[in-house]
């Protein structure tokens, strides 16, 4: 029954994976695509981004250059492309089993044979963490395997850890909306309340590295802890920030179980 449920999830994730993935694919193969027009242009841009202020381009993952691989990660892949990405499929998928399907009154249905909740619960986590696995190996590839055809050199092992802690976010993301969506049983609250959270945790980080006087608002925000020019660059993974994306990850999911468990699925 466990594997029915996991092949009953993934097919109706097939749409939404497929998509993202053409949109995943398609951005982050176009922009590895014109990383050799930065590279030939570097004084350019460089001086482009004289004229701004250090804090402003810091708020945003671009300090030093956008030539340097681990910036152009930070700010093109990091910044612009999988938080959306992550937060569009976490989201979806996260919510589909307990809120979505309790509100259209087919949440009972699955739940009256012989598959407990708890395991029915696990087998739409386990479908969350696949989806988002597949969109970060799908997003590495494009930025590698377009770099490679362009002649841009990335390293293909330092890319893959930086795909490996943007999976790790978007993890955290579909846990923590899991949960929600246990605990209210609307797919509108607990979407509308992680993507108005995202975007709050974004102004933080930005915020903090505008005023250094609150640079401690950058502790309150998840992208704070998802900067991957560290591993791209020195080819280290901060163990701190993949624990602390572990940890929420972990303990959303598993509150999201208790909750489900005893859940009244009549609202």
């Amino acid at each position: 029954m466990f594997a029915a449920v996991v092949r009953l999830e993934l097919r109706r994730s097939r749409t939404l994976l497929l998509w993202l993935l053409v949109l995943t694919v398609g951005y982050a193969g176009a922009v590895a695509a014109v990383y050799p027009v930065l590279r030939n242009n570097n004084k350019l841009l460089t001086d482009y981004m004289n004229a701004f202020p250090k804090e402003y381009l810091a708020a945003f993952g671009m300090e030093g250059s956008l030539v340097d691989p681990g910036v152009f990660w930070t700010t093109y892949i990091g910044s612009m492309l999988w938080p959306i990405v992550a937060a569009m499929a976490g989201i979806i998928v996260a919510t589909r089993v307990t809120a979505a399907d309790t509100e259209r009154g087919w949440a009972e249905l699955p739940l009256s044979g012989r598959l407990a909740r708890t395991p029915y619960l696990l087998a739409s986590i386990l479908v969350q963490a696949l989806v988002l696995a597949l969109l970060a190996a799908a997003m590495v590839f494009a930025v590698v395997a377009f770099g490679a055809i362009v002649g841009a050199g990335f390293d293909a092992p330092r890319f893959m850890l930086a795909g490996v802690a943007a999976w790790l976010f978007g993890c955290a993301i579909a846990a923590v909306t899991s949960l929600l969506a246990a605990v209210t049983l609307s797919r509108g609250f607990a979407a509308g309340f992680v993507a108005g959270g995202l975007l709050v945790m974004y102004l933080l980080r930005a915020i903090a590295e505008i005023q250094k006087d609150v640079s401690w608002l950058a502790n309150l925000s998840a992208f704070h802890y998802l900067s991957g020019r560290p591993i791209v660059d020195e080819g280290v993974l901060p163990v701190g920030d993949v624990l602390l994306f572990v940890g929420v990850s972990l303990l959303a999911w598993c509150g999201a179980i208790l909750v489900f468990r005893s859940r009244d699925l009549i609202v």
